[in-house]
C-alpha cells in the first residue's frame, strides 16, 4: 500500500505542477509572420489573438494577397503554440511510462 500513496503523491504533485505550466502557457505569447514579416499576429497559447499587424503596403494590393497573408500568421503562430505547449508539458511527464505513447494532457 505504501506504494500506492507515494504515486498518488506523484500523480498529485505532477497535477499541480500541469495546472502551474497551463497558467503559464495562457500568459506567454507567439509572435506568426508571413510575406517576409509583412504581417504578423501575436497570440497566447491559450489561442487569444493579442494582436494583429498588417503593413499598410497591403492594404492597397489584392484583398486575396492580404487574406492569404493574415491566414499564413495565423497558421505559423498556431504551429509554434502546439511547440511552446508540447515543450512545456513534456517536461512534466519525464520519468513517467505512459503505456503506448500516451501524451499529457490527454
Amino acid at each position: 500500500m505504501k506504494g500506492l500513496g507515494n504515486m498518488m503523491k506523484q500523480a498529485q504533485a505532477m497535477q499541480e505542477n500541469m495546472k502551474k505550466a497551463q497558467e503559464e502557457l495562457a500568459e506567454m505569447e507567439v509572435q506568426g509572420q508571413s510575406g517576409g514579416g509583412l504581417v504578423s499576429i501575436v497570440m497566447s497559447c491559450r489561442h487569444d489573438v493579442r494582436r494583429l499587424k498588417i503593413d499598410p503596403e497591403l492594404v492597397s494590393n489584392d484583398i486575396d494577397v492580404l487574406e492569404d497573408l493574415v491566414a499564413a500568421a495565423f497558421n505559423d503562430a498556431l504551429r509554434k503554440i502546439e511547440t511552446t505547449t508540447q515543450e512545456k508539458m513534456g517536461g512534466l511527464t519525464a520519468g513517467l511510462n505512459l503505456p503506448g505513447g500516451m501524451k499529457l494532457p490527454f
